[in-house]
């Protein structure tokens, strides 16, 4: 059994959260002395790794068309972080009120959460201004923030915690595999997702702990309902994925200027949907930190449950995760 779920009262571990503030002070940084400094994009470097992206898929692709799309993907890439942080800092104020009267450590850590999700957002607006003005008219980010935020916390917290865990450690992982080594990508891109990466391995830390504990609150029937909850939000992420990855292509295609066969665009189509349904739902799902925590919480039934909803989407993307040596998803044992 996990050390950290118990079936009656469950502890605080003060310590684990006394070390994500201690972190959190240590790291603090501001918009615009650390992260932009001055600077503007170079839009003759990529945004998004290809390792991200997955634009090596595309050999028809000419250098400055797979630069483009690595552009539209990298925007995109900011702007989904700016949706979900409205919808995990609305769950973390939340959360505060579980150790308002309680340990005051806990609390602080959770408030300063709070205070860095609002400071990434205000990031991330930033960054799209900037983008913007560097890009030909016509992009569109299709999800509204406030909307999705109240479908997401309709949901019941042990499934919004779980979610937010895999959003928050596929983040880390993006970063330090691909975004940090690339040579290729815009500096100033790579500085917003290192400071960003500095402050969300708190975050991931909080959401273990604060996911483990809503657990251990739980009837049997109380998780299983939530399980069915984490699998709904898994397919609104989905279905929010597969409409901006066409809204993406569309906005390449018209922006770009080349005249692709019908064949080529049912190929972009395609593997932009394959790159993004990786990008935010299969790199985290495949997370072994991820996996540990859920296989701690649920049954062998309930992680078939999980793995059934997710195993149409890996198919689909099978072919881009393939090419571009990609973690599996999780697999119930």
């Amino acid at each position: 059994m996990n050390q950290f779920i118990m079936t009656a009262a469950f502890p605080v571990q003060t310590e684990q959260y006394a070390s994500t503030v201690a972190a959190s002070k240590r790291v603090r940084w501001d918009i615009d002395r650390d992260v932009i400094r001055g600077r503007d994009f170079d839009m003759d470097h990529k945004l998004l790794p290809d390792s991200i992206s997955a634009v090596q898929q595309f050999e028809f692709l000419d250098e400055q068309e797979a630069r483009l799309l690595s552009q539209i993907q990298g925007r995109t890439y900011a702007n989904t972080f700016g949706l979900v942080e409205r919808f995990i800092n609305c769950k973390v104020l939340e959360l505060t009120h579980h150790h308002c009267t309680g340990d005051q450590i806990a609390l602080e850590a959770l408030v300063r959460f709070s205070d860095e999700e609002l400071k990434h957002q205000e990031l991330f607006r930033r960054i799209e201004q900037m983008i913007a003005a560097k890009m030909p008219l016509g992009y569109r980010f299709v999800a509204q923030p406030n909307e999705v935020a109240k479908a997401v916390l309709s949901k019941s917290t042990w499934s919004v915690m779980g979610l937010t865990l895999l959003i928050e450690l596929f983040s880390q992982t993006h970063y330090l595999k691909s975004i940090e080594p690339d040579q290729e990508s815009s500096p100033l891109y790579k500085d917003v997702f290192l400071y960003h990466w500095k402050e969300e391995s708190q975050h991931a830390r909080i959401d273990e702990l604060e996911w483990v504990r809503e657990n251990a609150s739980m009837s049997p029937e109380e998780r299983d309902r939530a399980v069915d909850d984490m699998i709904e939000l898994v397919m609104a992420v989905d279905g929010i994925v597969r409409a901006q990855a066409a809204a993406d292509v569309d906005y390449f295609l018209k922006v770009s200027g080349a005249a692709f066969p019908e064949e080529n665009i049912e190929r972009l189509h395609a593997g932009v949907l394959a790159a993004y349904r990786w990008q935010y739902i299969l790199s985290g799902a495949g997370e072994r930190r991820f996996q540990k925590v859920l296989r701690s919480m649920t049954t062998a039934d309930q992680l078939r449950r999980i793995e059934e909803a997710i195993a149409p989407l890996a198919a689909i993307s099978e072919p881009v995760e393939k090419a571009t040596n990609r973690a599996q998803p999780i697999h119930a044992s």
